[in-house]
């Protein structure tokens, strides 16, 4: 499949990025993932992506969450765009 989304970070982002990727080196091959599924289909029209779609979440927040392994990301769409929010790491503590 051809790319048909176009991938932007935002400041936010691209500081969460800065800081996991010196700390994990696994995160910018989970990112680069990531980017390329979202580029391909964010809205996950083909059911083969874990991606979910948030509810009570203000514009702006990331109303879509893609989970790879122990890697969070959330990101809103905007027509052909899609503008990556958040990058975080699931701790085992997060739920409890």
């Amino acid at each position: 499949m051809t790319p048909s989304f176009r991938v932007t970070l935002t400041t936010h982002f691209k500081r969460l990025f800065g800081k996991m990727a010196e700390r994990n080196p696994d995160f910018v091959g989970a990112c680069n993932q990531a980017v390329a599924m979202l580029e391909v289909d964010p809205h996950n029209v083909s059911r083969s992506y874990p991606i979910r779609k948030l509810v009570n979440v203000r514009a702006g927040e990331g109303h879509y969450r893609l989970r790879l392994g122990r890697w969070r990301f959330r990101y809103d769409i905007v027509g052909q765009e899609v503008i990556l929010q958040y990058c975080g790491l699931r701790r085992e503590g997060t739920y409890d």
